[in-house]
């Protein structure tokens, strides 16, 4: 019988079914990145609640309860993003602080 023909045995010359087998390769999640809002003598409490609401998408509660450990501590920590999100947090922050005058810091801190 010539090999293309095939008496419906599956297994290669080899022993092989011939069945390719799909390995599932684990995806590592991409670290998480503080954004971290520092205090100053000259930015009001308010814009640091106003900048968590409307840029970090905190409640009322969390925007006043980080706005008090950054006023207390000297640091809050706004949020946990990925590395490019957290950059894009942080521009906007600056942009916003640098339109309202104020010398509004936020890092990133891996």
């Amino acid at each position: 019988m010539p090999e293309w023909e095939d008496d419906d045995n599956d297994e290669g010359a080899d022993g092989s079914t011939g069945v390719a087998i799909e390995t599932q390769k684990k995806v590592k999640k991409p670290p998480l990145h503080k954004v971290l809002l520092h205090n100053d003598d000259f930015t009001p409490m308010d814009f640091v609640v106003f900048v968590l609401s409307s840029i970090f998408h905190k409640q009322a509660a969390d925007a006043e309860r980080i706005m008090l450990a950054v006023h207390r501590q000297g640091v809050g920590i706004a949020g946990e993003y990925t590395y490019e999100i957290a950059e894009s947090k942080v521009a906007r922050v600056a942009e916003l602080a640098k339109e309202w005058e104020y010398p509004f810091m936020c890092t990133i801190e891996e």
